[in-house]
């Protein structure tokens, strides 16, 4: 955080696009803080000409929108995950095995059980069509993934806690999925990315 906050001050611009766990901040669209400037959404000009939405995406989930009380326990029921994950990812690595998020493996099972997102996905990609843009850079249920969707190109940086991953532009454009804990194998001056976005916390 402190290396965007001193990108910020020497005047690159940065948005901060809150979600569900600090929507208390969507009281503030256009405020700054520290240089970093608050929006619900925005559109953003890739190298290539191509614009995309970039929004969390938690507004179009339906238990959080219509069922608080359900939602408010999946929250719980996330940090004991990500509780669990620590333990069972210090386990790992003293047994030398690579790492493995059970939070995310958990919560994979109950959206695929529901077909969560894949409806989550094509519900978005509207969003993208009605606000005729190209794609649609969005976060929130932390399946990180690249792919087209009807002819809208449909990006879900995953995020930084449990798939640890984010969406690198280059200057041309070209969007890249970053994987953490696959940077070891990446050469020592890789390109230099324009844009990186990753949803910082959790859906």
């Amino acid at each position: 955080m402190q290396k965007l906050l001193r990108k910020a001050r020497k005047g690159t611009r940065i948005v901060y696009i809150p979600g569900n766990h600090d929507e208390f901040l969507r009281a503030f669209p256009g405020t700054h803080f520290g240089g970093i400037e608050v929006a619900e959404r925005m559109i953003h000009e890739a190298g290539d000409g191509k614009r995309y939405l970039v929004l969390h995406g938690d507004e179009f989930d339906v238990v959080v929108r219509n069922a608080r009380l359900l939602a408010y326990l999946g929250d719980w029921a996330y940090d004991a995950a990500i509780a669990i994950n620590i333990g069972l990812s210090a386990v790992r690595r003293r047994l030398g095995m690579p790492y493995w998020s059970f939070s995310a493996w958990a919560k994979l099972q109950v959206k695929q059980a529901v077909n969560f997102i894949g409806e989550f996905q094509g519900v978005v990609a509207d969003e993208a069509r009605r606000n005729d843009v190209d794609g649609v850079i969005c976060g929130h249920i932390h399946h990180a993934v690249m792919e087209e969707i009807d002819g809208i190109r449909y990006i879900n940086t995953g995020d930084w806690v449990e798939s640890c991953t984010a969406v690198a532009e280059h200057h041309d454009g070209t969007m890249e999925m970053i994987h953490w804990h696959g940077l070891v194998s990446v050469p020592a001056s890789p390109p230099v990315p324009a844009v990186i976005v990753s949803d910082m916390r959790a859906a």
